[in-house]
């Protein structure tokens, strides 16, 4: 199992000189992928011109969109803008894409937030891969939209998935699948795998999907309490009291339980876990490469 490391973009403190260090340390660790997700009315960084500037002062780690909210944007730009990156980082992108669940960020850029989101989005995959194959986008087209990836075919593609019916409908197009858990649990982590590998075999797919997780963690002195704040500033759409209830749940907080947690969904069959970090301090990468180096 390959094991990344988000950037903190969700916790505070990550100006110029934090995202460097991050980028950095995770570059030089024992790490697969330095990972980032998007939200927009929320105070975090940008995640395209986040991770140009990880893909910038890195040289080896891969360059991941855990979850780009595809229907927010439009598929062509979003097309060019992956591919310009995967010629600038070397071909080392993958992206993530998924429909997101938050109607504030859809309604601040202008975009529509309906039940056919899973349908938009997988028309909007078939557009950036007809545009990385070099096809016209646009009926009667001179030119094809450039730069061409530097990855055959264009970076992998990962649905951001938790759920039942969404994880189906990725087996239609995706490579693999970017799941999360809270706990982690080793029940939902089970759950979602056994059901990518059993709608890719119904889907007639010959290629095992790529199974990705996430979870949250905190290590050090304090890392209940960090571990808890942090929740209380990302949850807060969802009020105190389901963010209470939710808090004790999420558990990776010591050497040990990250150990542990780590060995549970290689158990599992994981071929990647992205490890969310709680804190700014860079240190925790260190931390990090010392307890699963």
């Amino acid at each position: 199992m390959q094991i990344g490391m988000n950037l903190p973009v969700m916790v505070p403190g990550l100006d110029r000189e934090a995202i460097f260090a991050w980028s950095r340390r995770i570059d030089s660790g024992p790490f697969s992928s330095l990972a980032a997700g998007e939200r927009i009315t929320f105070p975090n960084p940008e995640v395209m011109v986040t991770l140009s500037t990880a893909a910038a002062v890195t040289e080896r780690v891969r360059i991941t969109f855990s979850v780009l909210v595809l229907p927010m944007h439009n598929a062509v730009r979003i097309a060019k803008q992956v591919a310009t990156l995967d010629v600038v980082s070397g071909g080392r992108v993958s992206l993530g894409v998924g429909v997101g669940g938050r109607e504030e960020d859809y309604v601040a850029v202008g975009a529509e937030y309906d039940r056919s989101l899973w349908r938009r989005l997988e028309e909007q995959v078939d557009t950036l891969r007809r545009a990385w194959a070099g096809e016209a986008v646009v009926e009667g087209a001179l030119g094809s939209v450039e730069p061409a990836p530097l990855q055959a075919g264009g970076p992998e593609l990962l649905a951001g998935s938790m759920y039942p019916r969404s994880i189906r409908r990725a087996a239609r197009w995706a490579d693999g699948i970017a799941g999360f858990s809270f706990g982690p649990s080793p029940e939902q982590v089970k759950g979602q795998f056994e059901l990518a590998r059993s709608a890719w075999k119904e889907e007639g797919r010959e290629t095992p999907p790529r199974l990705v997780t996430s979870f949250w963690f905190a290590l050090g002195a304090d890392a209940r309490g960090q571990l808890d704040t942090y929740l209380r500033r990302y949850l807060n759409f969802m009020g105190e009291e389901a963010t209470s209830r939710l808090a004790p749940s999420v558990t990776t907080t010591s050497a040990q339980d990250l150990r542990d947690a780590a060995r549970m969904v290689e158990d599992l069959g994981c071929d990647e876990l992205i490890l969310v970090p709680t804190t700014s301090d860079a240190d925790e990468v260190d931390r990090v490469a010392d307890i699963l180096g």
